[in-house]
């Protein structure tokens, strides 16, 4: 293993250097071949692993426990019905005692505020396993995808395409500013970055090798990119405005016609799931209008949304290992 972060947590990816997030997505790599080769290290042996989800997890919570369960950690799942934070004990007090009894915290919720104050006390590194704000474990395999497909990372141009206000494209542009991705966000101008993100990337920007550019235009935004991302149009908790994000957002619906606008036949999609492709859901049948990807890109020979997915295993993986 390459990447050295012990004891560190990780909240945005603000606090890894670009070297050593390319050593996690070495490492990642390396984890992943291992596995495939069904070989295992076992490097956190004896290790207890806290999975905190308030909010409900597919890929994330398979994914640590995979991930831990491969390198022979045991983990302890706890519920929001098991954790109350601040009704009637405080994150302090909480954040105290898990981390005299694990090694590392997964904290999977909804104010940020809590995984930075689980950070500042538990003692033990911290994982953001996605929190309003930021999804930094998600952009660590979207990195990792973008290196197996091209090689590199540096002078990639990734264009996000749907609402560019979300904790996902937040983690996207952290991550694109650190490794030299050109990244180039296309939103309706009610649905593009707020003064904090900007302010945040704004200040990433110096001494950056990427660079984040937003625009309302699908042709300006998308014109040359490697790969075109993007997520479903309303957010967990956002639904009742699910008629005016369809209304705001169904020109920038994923099709053949808006990935012919790249100009690059090799231009792969990727999206960070769950996705609303088809009308094989009980949602999406009732809501038919609110796909926000075409069935004919999501299945095409351009998706890589399942070796995307796979990929949250592999590079969790490369983190905790990196880190306890």
């Amino acid at each position: 293993m390459r990447a050295n972060l012990k004891g560190r947590s990780c909240l945005t990816l603000e606090e890894f250097s670009a070297d050593e997030i390319g050593n996690l997505l070495d490492d990642a790599l390396s984890l992943k071949a291992d596995k495939r080769a069904r070989v295992f290290g076992r490097h956190l042996a004896h290790r207890n692993i806290c999975l905190i989800f308030l909010k409900p997890s597919c890929r994330t919570r398979v994914a640590f426990a995979v991930a831990a369960a491969d390198e022979g950690a045991h983990v302890e799942i706890l519920s929001k019905d098991d954790l109350r934070f601040g009704v009637k004990e405080t994150v302090k007090d909480i954040a105290r005692v898990l981390g005299r009894m694990f090694d590392g915290i997964a904290f999977r919720g909804f104010d940020h505020a809590i995984v930075e104050a689980l950070a500042e006390h538990a003692s033990v590194p911290v994982w953001n396993a996605l929190s309003d704000e930021h999804h930094p474990t998600q952009a660590l395999a979207d990195l990792m995808i973008l290196r197996e497909e091209f090689g590199h990372l540096r002078g990639l141009k990734l264009a996000y395409v749907g609402d560019g206000r979300n904790n996902v494209v937040t983690s996207l542009a952290v991550a694109s500013l650190k490794m030299g991705i050109d990244l180039s966000i296309v939103a309706p101008p009610e649905l593009q970055p707020n003064g904090a993100m900007v302010a945040q990337l704004e200040r990433l920007k110096i001494g950056s090798t990427g660079s984040v550019r937003v625009t309302a235009d699908a042709a300006e935004g998308l014109a040359g990119a490697h790969a075109v991302y993007s997520d479903v149009w309303v957010s967990m908790g956002e639904e009742a405005l699910l008629e005016t994000r369809i209304a705001q957002l169904r020109h920038l619906k994923v099709t053949p016609q808006l990935m012919a606008l790249t100009g690059k036949a090799e231009t792969i999609y990727l999206h960070c799931l769950p996705a609303l492709h088809d009308l094989d859901t009980e949602f999406a049948r009732a809501h038919p209008d609110a796909c926000e990807v075409d069935d004919a890109v999501f299945e095409g020979p351009q998706s890589r949304v399942f070796d995307q997915a796979e990929n949250r295993m592999h590079t969790i993986k490369a983190l905790m290992v990196a880190s306890i």
